[in-house]
């Protein structure tokens, strides 16, 4: 690490700002966990992979800051996805975003009730 020597880095989640000093070199994923800022969904705050980098739900959008130089955020950069917090060092002042994520799969509010199987139109 940086030896105790910080960096700012500004959260903006939704409409609020909140200033950060970080210290230089730490992981952004761990950085946000530790101030009690999740790059998280509600679902996937214990379900991921501890910031390998491998299930990309860990995603913030750096609005100033490193360019990307993970394989995964190249490519999320290419095409406007977040970037994956778990696989930046804040070694540098730096801006991001919390993103509003959403969890793939939700159920359709005019779906038929759970049980409810009919043998017609089969």
């Amino acid at each position: 690490m940086g030896g105790g020597e910080t960096v700012p880095l500004v959260v903006v989640d939704g409409d609020e700002r909140i200033e950060l000093d970080a210290e230089r070199g730490r992981n952004l994923r761990e950085v946000l966990l530790d101030a009690g800022l999740s790059p998280y969904a509600p679902a996937t705050r214990r379900l991921n992979c501890g910031g390998r980098g491998l299930c990309a739900t860990c995603g913030v959008r750096v609005r100033e800051g490193p360019p990307a130089d993970h394989w995964h955020d190249r490519l999320a950069d290419r095409f406007g996805y977040p970037r994956l917090s778990c696989q930046i060092a804040v070694d540098r002042p730096m801006t991001v975003a919390l993103v509003d994520k959403r969890v793939w799969g939700g159920r359709r509010t005019d779906a038929p009730p759970a049980g409810n199987d009919s043998d017609e139109g089969r």
